[in-house]
């Protein structure tokens, strides 16, 4: 099983929709998906509440032992993904989360302000020396902006001895995204024909691909029919 956590120290950068995005692209991709919730917002634990799909089921943790209890039932119940959502600033939860992923991101609008802000992260990513990427999102459709936030992230990253990379495509800011956590679907399911599911399920694709370099064993991993296939739930 591989899991993703976003964290960031600045609120307000879209963690919890792309926690959401990311689930529902993997889950249709034919992976075994759970959520954690670590925010105590819990945004994507009210999501879970609008969705009617079964899937993915979504785990609300408030205290930092239980992360790693609950990944390794997950382990032993065949889920390949399990993404974990933050809140801002760095908490003991937060760390417990970025100790035990085997990739974090690390979203960030295209401001100065916001980028500046990922330096206590990334330091706490460092001390665990956790695979990251940052995630530009929130961006808008075109600007020279995103281009030199872009190389802002990168800057920081060297700053840090960081070989750090900056994930594709960034994930602009449209409607849609809004929408769909208001009905309880990912983006992709909301509108898959649009511009926004296209990004969600490219940068799905990104990560998943960066996790097979990281570990070979996810990319040979089986995957599964959702329409078909019966729900893990009872074994989680």
């Amino acid at each position: 099983m591989q899991t993703i956590v976003l964290a960031t120290q600045k609120g307000g950068t879209g963690k919890s929709t792309l926690a959401i995005g990311l689930a529902v692209a993997a889950m249709q991709a034919g992976h075994v998906v759970r959520l954690i919730d670590a925010d105590r917002q819990r945004t994507i634990a009210n999501w879970r509440r609008r969705r009617v799909n079964a899937e993915p089921l979504v785990e609300s943790i408030a205290g930092a032992g239980e992360i790693e209890r609950r990944l390794q039932i997950f382990d032993r119940s065949g889920v390949a993904v399990t993404i974990i959502d933050t809140a801002g600033g760095l908490h003991p939860l937060t760390t417990a989360a970025i100790r035990c992923a085997d990739m974090c991101l690390i979203p960030s609008r295209p401001s100065p302000v916001d980028i500046e802000a990922t330096a206590p992260t990334l330091s706490t990513i460092r001390a665990f020396d956790r695979p990251f990427a940052f995630v530009l999102n929130q961006t808008p459709s075109f600007s020279q902006r995103i281009d030199e936030a872009a190389a802002s992230l990168g800057g920081a990253a060297t700053a840090l001895d960081l070989s750090g990379l900056v994930a594709r495509p960034h994930i602009t800011m449209r409607n849609d995204h809004q929408d769909a956590l208001g009905q309880g679907l990912g983006v992709t399911e909301y509108a898959p024909a649009g511009r926004s599911a296209e990004d969600m399920r490219g940068l799905w694709t990104w990560v998943e691909r960066r996790l097979a370099a990281i570990a070979p064993e996810f990319a040979a991993g089986g995957r599964i029919d959702h329409a078909e296939a019966p729900s893990l739930s009872s074994a989680a």
